[in-house]
């Protein structure tokens, strides 16, 4: 399966075990820049898990992950944004104090205006300074896509779930991003049992078949 923009995501032979339970099984897929591609299937069926991999964060069993040229993990890491629910922030740090920690963790320099102005794009206005563990669900999830969009200019969007507990004006918000991501010529890709969600994509991609 292919896409067209520019830039390039490129997987081939994806696999994925633990011991012996297998998750992901001959899993190739190109997705070049300006396109959104929703990967689909059941529960359990390795959705997070391939994202994980493209991100860097899991190492697969067999198989290649490519961001353009790059194709170790560490360098992959830097040219992606990741939103997931399982991604956890530090309840006693602010929400601005979160995204410097990450930034610095990155290794990236983010100022404290810098700060305040990608909570202000994601709708905490005003709520940087507050404590992650006084956040609702909705907040805690537009903090996770401040960290991800790193300032609107990140070649990779990897969001798993990413309208999860928010109210209607974050969901406008999480399609706006997808919207100037394509504009912007980089890659989404779009781990969903929503069907909303998958409406934002240019294709589907089913895990958990035969490819």
């Amino acid at each position: 399966m292919s896409f067209t923009g520019d830039g390039r995501v490129s997987l081939q032979n994806i696999g994925k075990a633990y011991g012996s339970r297998r998750v992901l099984s001959g899993v190739s897929l190109d997705v070049l820049g300006g396109c959104c591609v929703a990967v689909v299937g059941a529960n359990g069926s390795g959705k997070s898990t391939l994202l994980k991999i493209i991100a860097g964060l899991l190492r697969p069993t067999r198989g290649t992950v490519a961001i353009g040229d790059a194709l170790d993990a560490a360098t992959r890491r830097q040219l992606v944004g990741y939103c997931a629910p399982d991604l956890a922030m530090y309840p006693e740090l602010t929400g601005a104090e979160n995204l410097r920690f990450f930034a610095d963790v990155r290794g990236e320099s983010l100022s404290a205006t810098e700060a305040k102005s990608r909570l202000d794009a994601v709708g905490l206005h005003g709520r940087g300074n507050d404590r992650v563990s006084a956040y609702s669900s909705g907040m805690r999830q537009r903090l996770r896509l401040a960290f991800a969009l790193r300032g609107g200019d990140v070649p990779v969007l990897l969001l798993d779930e990413p309208s999860l507990a928010l109210d209607a004006g974050g969901v406008r918000l999480v399609e706006a991003v997808i919207t100037a991501q394509k504009k912007r010529g980089g890659v989404t890709i779009l781990a969903t049992n929503d069907e909303r969600e998958a409406t934002w994509a240019d294709e589907r991609f089913a895990v958990g078949t035969v490819h």
